[in-house]
Order: structure tokens, then sequence, then C-alpha cells
């Protein structure tokens, strides 16, 4: 029977793709359209009992990391293997040289979130050569065909909730428009900046061209917007510029994309220095701080994405390999990594708001209480 983390239900989807883990041609790609499962139960490697499972996670930039380690430690640990879980936080030269000790160690499957997905290459294609599976986790790995499965919430569908909560929430809190925004994109080198800012501009640029929505500073391209290292102080060192060169006197900053919580509240923060009044602003990651300030009424939203739910549907993955069975899939085509379309399994993303949060938070037992007022 398969050992689950607890108070968990492990995620299904009825009909889903299935793609063989212990295939003997680990390098074929899924076949787009496919609707039908393809079994590794008599085909290949079955992982054993005990077996040493690599999770390289990135730098603690957020709290759903460092409890993401905690539940992989655990429900890896509960399921019976040998979990060897580390983050690289002195950067990508670090997590490279994790994974290859992962490998060294005869990790029989290595969980990747990548700090830069595109410089794992080497590393992971010793570690498929070496029989490990390779799943990425959170984040595409790529230019590389070393990755079996990438495990993820709907990163682009997280951009089409942002954008469309950053028109909300301008109708709700200013009125008729037009209105001015400023777009705030996170790191090049983390695979899902990308799918986050075009799945918001898909929403936002069709307001932009009528005039709906006008951003002041004139920096509209991902190029313009993006936060390296996902770090709060260079979102609010670029905040403090915007401001102080294009908001003087009267302008109104109306409305902010955010694409996660740590980079509004350094947006929040740069606002609020400027003596502006609080603008619409998104976010990402459902943070303490930020739940507590979209109570408030400060932030307008964020994204919930249940980090125990994307850990348990990693480690259901694994445990599927544990029984020479299949890695589930429900997606083919979205995720081209430059080399190779990677078989993905998406989760779906949840908007909040004050208005929903604590439907949505009823089952959290950290932002339950918050949302509540019974912490």
């Amino acid at each position: 029977m398969r050992k689950t983390l607890p108070g968990l239900i492990a995620l299904a989807a009825a009909g889903s793709l299935a793609l063989s883990a212990c295939a003997s041609d680990r390098g074929d790609t899924a076949a787009e359209g496919s609707t039908g499962s393809s079994s590794g139960s008599d085909s290949g490697i079955c992982i054993p009992d005990g077996s040493v499972i690599g999770v390289a996670l990135p730098q603690k930039t957020s709290e759903n990391w460092v409890l993401a380690e905690q539940l992989f430690n655990d429900g890896l640990t509960e399921a019976g293997f040998d979990p060897i879980v580390q983050f690289g936080n002195s950067g990508v030269t670090e997590q490279q040289n994790q994974i290859d000790s992962m490998v060294e160690q005869g990790a029989k499957v290595i969980v990747v979130g990548a700090i830069d997905g595109s410089q794992l290459g080497t590393q992971l294609e010793s570690a498929k050569d070496s029989g490990a599976t390779v799943i990425a986790y959170d984040r595409l790995v790529k230019n590389t065909e070393a990755v079996d499965a990438y495990i993820a919430f709907d990163n682009y569908q997280v951009g089409v909730l942002q954008g469309t909560a950053l028109l909300d929430g301008l109708k709700e809190r200013k009125g008729d428009g037009p209105y001015n925004i400023e777009l705030i994109a996170g790191s090049s080198d983390d695979a899902n900046s990308t799918p986050f800012f075009e799945g918001a501009m898909s929403v936002l640029q069709p307001k932009i061209d009528d005039g709906t929505l006008t951003v002041v500073s004139g920096q509209t391209t991902f190029e313009q917007a993006a936060t390296q290292g996902w770090k709060a102080e260079n979102a609010q060192k670029r905040m403090d510029t915007i401001l102080s060169g294009y908001y003087s006197g009267d302008v109104a900053l109306d409305g902010i994309l955010s694409p996660n919580d740590t980079l509004a509240r350094a947006a929040l923060t740069a606002v609020e220095q400027a003596g502006k009044d609080v603008p619409v602003i998104t976010g990402q990651d459902s943070e303490v701080e930020s739940v507590k300030s979209i109570m408030a009424g400060v932030q307008y939203s964020t994204i919930y994405k249940d980090t125990r739910e994307l850990v348990q549907q990693t480690i259901d993955s694994i445990v599927d390999l544990q029984n020479c069975g299949d890695i589930p899939i429900n997606d083919t085509t979205q995720y081209d990594n430059g080399v190779k379309v990677v078989p993905a399994y998406l989760l779906t993303p949840v908007i909040v708001t004050k208005a929903n949060a604590a439907e949505v938070y009823a089952n959290d037992p950290t932002l339950g209480p918050i949302v509540a007022g019974t912490e």
C-alpha cells in the first residue's frame, strides 16, 4: 500500500496520460496527442525499497522551498526511501556539485528544483547514464534530453490569474480607468518566469493596446521587467528608480503586476517610501506576511500553489517507480525545453483575494488560522 504524507490525498487524474519511467529507451519523448498509457511494469528498472532519492533544491528564497525540504525528507523516509535533500544556496556551481554527489551515492531518482535550468545538462546526463530517473520539480530543466518528467503547477495559468486579478482589483479599488501600472517579472534564469509573465501579458496587453492601461515607464518587455535572482532588494531598487523618474508630483501609480509575494512586498515598500497611495498589486506563493497583508486590505491578491500537493505528487510518482509503474502525465505539448517536449504533470493554481481567502485556506494548517483570526 502506498504511504502518503499525513493528512494529504494523493492526486490521481482520471484518464491522465502516463509516462513509462521504466522504459528501456529513456530518450524518447511522449507522443503529442497520445491518449493512452504505457506500462513499464515489465520493461525496465524498478526502484528497490530503501533507494537513495536525491532532491536538489534552489536557494531558500521563499517559504515554499523551506517547507518542501521538510516535506520531502519526511515523506520519502515514510515511503521507505533514503532521501538526500539539499539547497544550492551558494549558486549554480554548488547545485551542480550536489547533483554529482547524489549520483555518486547511487541515487535512483534525482528531483531537481533548478537554480538555472539551462546549466545542469552535464550533471543530469551523468545521472541518466547511471540509470537514474530525472524529475524536474516546479522549474523546467532546459536544453537537455536528460529529463524524464516535469511536475509543477500550471505556470502560464498562474500568469493569467495574476493579470486577471490585477484588472479586477483596479476596477474594484480604483474605479473606472484608465490606469497607470508597472510590471515586475521574475528572474531570467528561472524557467518559470517567462510563462508567468507571458500568461499575465496575454490578459494585460490588449488593455495596454486599447489605452485602458498605461505602463508609464515604458518598460513592457520581460527583459526590462526581470528581477535577477528573485531578490527583493533588486525589485525595490528598480521600483525606486521608476517612481522617482516617472511618478513625480500627482502622477498616480494605480497597479503593479508582481510575480510573487516577496517582490510584491518589496515594491510596496518602495511605494510607501515615495509617499504614494497603495497600488493594486498581485503576488504568488501565499507567504504568511502577504496573506496578512491581503487580509489587512493592502496587497490585493496572491496565488495558492499548495506545496504539500506538489511534493506529494512527486513522492507518489517515485512510489509508482518503486512499484514498477508509471509516472502520471497530463500534458505532452506545453513544455518544450529546447531539445525535447518534456512530459508534464500539471497541478491547478488558485487565485486568492480577501474575498475567498477563508475558503481557499480552510484546510491549510498555517494560513487557515491567520485568515480565521485564530492564529
